[in-house]
């Protein structure tokens, strides 16, 4: 399946969950918000939310400082 993470285009495994699509974009858990299709998704749901072939991903990376 083809899904766009901060406007690149990944292609992934057929199932793949939001914590699965991390790994494979060789990104951190760590200090960041995940939106898929302009919805938040909590952290706690990472695990178990499945991706869908054309889901956009928008991830926001927390910045110390203000």
């Amino acid at each position: 399946m083809e899904i766009t993470v901060n406007q690149q285009n990944y292609c992934l495994n057929d199932s793949c969950s939001v914590e699965q699509m991390l790994s494979a974009v060789n990104l951190q858990a760590k200090g960041i918000a995940i939106a898929i299709n302009q919805t938040i998704i909590s952290k706690s749901d990472w695990a178990r939310h499945e991706l869908k072939h054309g889901d956009q991903v928008v991830i926001i990376k927390a910045t110390p400082g203000g």
